[in-house]
């Protein structure tokens, strides 16, 4: 007996599946996660993956990498040079070809986005 019910979809909304192997495509996933926590707002002692900035990362058949990041205000200082930052952490990675930081600011960013990690470093429960 089934204790769900699961729905496909249809063929023609399908997400065509990667040209990447899925263990190749998970590690570098997890190696892609990681050089992104190597990466640090100067102002706070919490990487930006763990302070909720990464909103998007994409991987191509290409190995190319597209991410969307944010910053914690605006006018954040370091905002001319954080996206560099991420590419060249990011570019590191075995199998990239390339990778592009674009700033987004919809949806703001919040506390609510920090991991627990970042919330016990900043000490704001």
């Amino acid at each position: 007996m089934m204790d769900a019910v699961t729905e496909t979809l249809p063929v023609e909304n399908a997400p065509d599946p990667s040209a990447i192997p899925a263990d190749e495509l998970a590690r570098m996933t997890d190696d892609i996660v990681a050089a992104l926590k190597t990466v640090y707002d100067p102002e706070i002692p919490v990487d930006i993956y763990e302070l909720g900035l990464i909103y998007k990362v994409d991987i191509d058949d290409d190995r190319n990498v597209a991410i969307e990041m944010t910053l914690t205000a605006p006018g954040c200082p370091v905002a001319g040079d954080m996206p560099g930052w991420v590419e060249n952490a990011v570019s590191t990675v075995a199998g990239v070809a390339s990778c592009k930081a674009t700033i987004v600011f919809d949806p703001p960013w919040d506390h609510s986005r920090m991991s627990d990690e970042a919330r016990v470093a900043l000490n704001m429960w």
